[in-house]
């Protein structure tokens, strides 16, 4: 069993910076890949990026590249999403979420089997 606990989200203004951070309990965590995913109000959850249990390997929504870089921690059990270049439209509650998977790292919600409570990211124009 993995709990994760987001933190870092906020009100920002369009242009600014937010660093989100998931700690996971347990002494696994290396085991996971991470993922970070967020839902806007009305639509669908999205998935935005993702990083393999060594982090060797990243993958990003096309909506985000360039802008949000993920990374992890092991040492700390942390994984971290820095968004960059913020926009109204990234405006959502954020999911981290871990997959029992030492491949690729998942973009499907439906290959993770642990989920935080999510952290509010509010961008204004």
């Amino acid at each position: 069993q993995v709990q994760l606990v987001e933190s870092g989200g906020g009100p920002v203004q369009a242009g600014g910076s937010l660093r989100l951070s998931c700690a996971a309990s347990g002494r696994t965590f290396n085991r996971y890949a991470m993922g970070w995913f967020r839902q806007a109000p009305g639509k669908e959850r999205e998935f935005v990026a993702a990083i393999s249990w060594s982090g060797v390997n990243t993958y990003y929504a096309d909506s985000v590249k360039g802008r949000f870089t993920i990374s992890r921690d092991n040492a700390k059990n942390t994984v971290y999403l820095q968004m960059n270049s913020l926009k109204p439209e990234d405006t959502a509650v954020y999911y981290c979420a871990a997959a029992i998977t030492y491949g690729f790292p998942p973009s499907s919600s439906d290959r993770y089997n642990y989920w935080g409570q999510g952290t509010q990211v509010t961008v204004s124009s």
